[in-house]
């Protein structure tokens, strides 16, 4: 596959019946469910689950969410997710990334990019990383383009 970035974490995914809208595609709004999907399972393949999160009463919230829908997928095809960590500056934010590539021909059909920003859970307010965010997340930013 071409990957945007090296190393992706992937999900392989196909659209079901319920995915599909009255265009006889996949809905848009399953893709960003997806993306959701996904970086969950990316942050607690890296050790840090909702658990956690309430635990240090910290979480990385989407601040901005952006998506390219560059082709339709349809009922069954074989989808792959890929996600990375592009950029955090060690303190409050940091940024996902997302492509979706259709298995058959490697085309890309989406991408997208979140912007994250570190808050405490109780109150919604910005606040620092912990240090078990920190160790997580940050050795495995890759360098954006």
């Amino acid at each position: 596959m071409n990957w945007d970035y090296p190393q992706p974490y992937l999900l392989p995914l196909a659209p079901n019946a319920e995915d599909i809208d009255g265009l006889n595609h996949t809905n848009n709004a399953v893709y960003v469910r997806w993306c959701e999907q996904i970086g969950w399972a990316h942050s607690e393949s890296l050790g840090l689950g909702i658990e956690d999160y309430r635990r240090l009463d910290r979480a990385m919230a989407i601040r901005r969410g952006e998506y390219d829908y560059i082709l339709p997928t349809l009922l069954g095809e074989e989808l792959l997710l890929a996600t990375w960590l592009v950029g955090g500056d060690g303190k409050l934010s940091m940024e996902r990334r997302f492509q979706l590539v259709r298995a058959s021909d490697g085309a890309t059909v989406l991408r997208g990019r979140w912007e994250l920003v570190c808050i405490d859970i109780s109150g919604g307010r910005p606040r620092r990383m912990p240090p078990e965010f920190l160790d997580a997340y940050m050795p495995q930013v890759v360098t954006a383009s």
